[in-house]
C-alpha cells in the first residue's frame, strides 16, 4: 500500500545526507485528513505523513545503529505503511506510533545481529532515592546537539534510548515508558543515570579541551 512513496518520497534527504534538523512538522487541523487519504493509499498523503516524522525519526536511529539506520528508517515506514488501517487516535498519537515501531524495528535488528546478555539493576527499588523535582529537563535542553548525540550514543542501550526519545522525539517521561513497554519509574531511572553519565562525560571533556 503505496511503500514506493514511502521509501522514496520527493523533498527528503536520501541515503548518507546529513539530516539538519529533528523538529518534526505538524500538520495540526490537516492531520485528519492527510490520514484519511493515506489509508487509501494517496501518494501526497503518505509522503506528507513521512515528511513530517521522518528526520526526527531517522536521527533517532542513527543515533543508535548509524550503519543500519537509513534500512531501519525504511522498515519503520513500511511497518507504517502496512499498520495504516488499523491505527486510530491523532497526531500526537500517530507520532508515538510510529516512534514505537522504529524502536521495535530497532530491538529486532539487534536480536538478529547480537545477543547482549545484560544485568540490570531494579529501577523500581532505587526509584525512591532520586533527588526531587525535575533538576534533570535544565540538562535535556543542552542535549540536542550532535557533539551531545555521539556522547549518547555511548550510553546502555536503555538509557540512550530514554534520553533519545525525549530529546529527538519531543515525548515526556510516561510516554517514553509507553513507547519502551516500561514503567514510568523506570523511565525516570534510566533517564536519571543517563544524565548522570552524560554530565561526567561532559565535564570530562570541558576539562581536557
Amino acid at each position: 500500500m503505496g511503500r514506493d512513496a514511502i521509501t522514496s518520497s520527493p523533498g527528503v534527504q536520501g541515503s548518507g545526507a546529513a539530516v539538519d534538523t529533528y523538529e518534526h512538522v505538524e500538520l495540526r487541523e490537516q492531520f485528519a485528513s492527510v490520514l484519511d487519504a493515506a489509508r487509501t493509499g494517496a501518494d501526497w498523503a503518505l509522503a506528507s505523513l513521512y515528511q513530517g516524522l521522518h528526520p526526527a525519526v531517522l536521527g533517532y536511529l542513527r543515533s543508535r545503529e548509524p550503519a543500519d539506520a537509513e534500512d531501519l528508517a525504511s522498515e519503520t515506514w513500511i511497518g507504517v505503511a502496512e499498520g495504516l488501517t488499523r491505527f486510530s487516535g491523532g497526531e500526537d498519537d500517530f507520532r508515538r506510533w510510529v516512534f514505537t515501531i522504529a524502536r521495535r524495528r530497532l530491538v529486532d535488528h539487534r536480536r538478529r545481529v547480537i545477543r547482549r546478555s545484560t544485568a540490570p539493576a531494579s529501577a523500581e527499588v532505587i526509584e525512591a532515592d532520586l533527588p526531587p523535582g525535575d533538576t534533570e529537563a535544565e540538562a535535556m535542553t543542552e542535549l540536542a546537539t550532535r557533539a551531545a548525540l555521539s556522547l549518547i550514543a555511548t550510553l546502555p542501550p536503555d538509557q540512550a534510548d530514554v534520553v533519545l526519545l525525549r530529546v529527538l522525539g519531543g515525548f515526556d517521561a510516561a510516554e517514553v515508558a509507553a513507547i519502551m513497554g516500561k514503567r514510568p519509574g523506570t523511565v525516570r531511572v534510566l533517564q536519571h543515570r543517563a544524565l548522570t553519565r552524560l554530565a561526567a562525560l561532559l565535564s570530562r571533556e570541558a576539562v581536557t579541551q
